[in-house]
């Protein structure tokens, strides 16, 4: 499913581009241009995207326009990799219009997937306790949720429910939609789904262990209030996992080491993540040696 997906967003972005039209390199290059080439990180990072660089190329080479270009190159790391400031992520020799009618798009992807994996293992260190998986959201940019879900976990961290079919998640919406938690309860008499649902007080808490959800979420709680539910939650049933969710960031992630929970869900992992800082240069050719 990720390969297919990554083939179906890389032909719309080069579309989108207009990567077969690049009348700069038309007409200032040809492809016989030949030009040696890196692609490499200006920060450190933990590095994600290898397959998008070699669909990206692989596209435009089943295109009859670029058919005959030359293009060798070798990647350098692989996904999940710690790459430090200055290193080589990729190196290669090919003609100038290939190289650049692909260029933008392969260093939005990477640079924006290797900000995602780099940003989902900070928060895996500071947070330094390998009981509690740190979880992405639904919170994704449209059309590329799987790969940004995949550079999550090249981050190290968890996926949470990939879309709507994937598990039950009862939130506030829902109950108030229904008014109230025993119209809930009613319809999961005979469920054999997975549910998680979301409380935001203690209160909420109380009312639905009964039901003997897979998850609680604990949704904006404070430390306080997290400790007393999770304890609530602990004595009740030692099989229903408990998730921590709402305002967490690397400035306060630490304080929730110490809490007995089993993950914390992270929106701003994707939906607000700065992208890594990757260019593509130029090497002077020929090498000397």
């Amino acid at each position: 499913m990720l390969e297919k997906n990554i083939k179906k967003i890389i032909k719309e972005a080069l579309l989108e581009d207009e990567a077969l039209n690049d009348i700069t390199s038309d007409l200032l290059v040809t492809k016989n241009n030949i030009i040696k080439f890196k692609i490499a990180t200006r920060e450190d990072i933990i590095f994600c995207g290898k397959d998008i660089i070699i669909n990206s190329f692989g596209y435009l080479k089943k295109i009859p326009k670029f058919r005959n270009c030359k293009i060798d190159f070798k990647i350098l790391c692989e996904d999940g990799d710690a790459v430090k400031s200055g290193d080589s992520i990729v190196e290669g020799i090919g003609s100038a219009n290939l190289i650049f009618a692909t260029e933008r798009v392969i260093l939005n992807f990477i640079q924006h997937l290797s900000g995602i994996s780099s940003i989902t293992n900070k928060f895996i260190k500071l947070l330094n306790n390998k009981k509690i998986k740190i979880l992405d959201t639904r919170k994704t940019i449209p059309n590329i949720r799987y790969i940004q879900k995949y550079a999550v976990k090249s981050g190290g961290g968890d996926n949470h429910r990939l879309n709507l079919k994937d598990m039950i998640l009862i939130k506030d919406n829902h109950i108030a939609s229904l008014g109230g938690i025993n119209k809930i309860t009613q319809k999961l008499k005979n469920n054999k789904n997975k549910i998680e649902i979301e409380c935001d007080n203690i209160e909420q808490v109380k009312n639905i262990l009964n039901i003997n959800p897979t998850i609680i979420m604990l949704d904006n709680m404070s430390i306080t209030e997290i400790k007393k539910a999770s304890t609530l939650i602990r004595n009740y049933s030692k099989k229903i996992k408990i998730e921590v969710s709402g305002g967490i960031n690397l400035d306060n992630i630490k304080k929730y080491s110490n809490l007995d929970i089993d993950f914390i869900s992270i929106g701003s992992l994707t939906h607000s993540v700065k992208s890594a800082d990757i260019g593509l240069d130029i090497i002077p050719f020929p090498l000397n040696k």
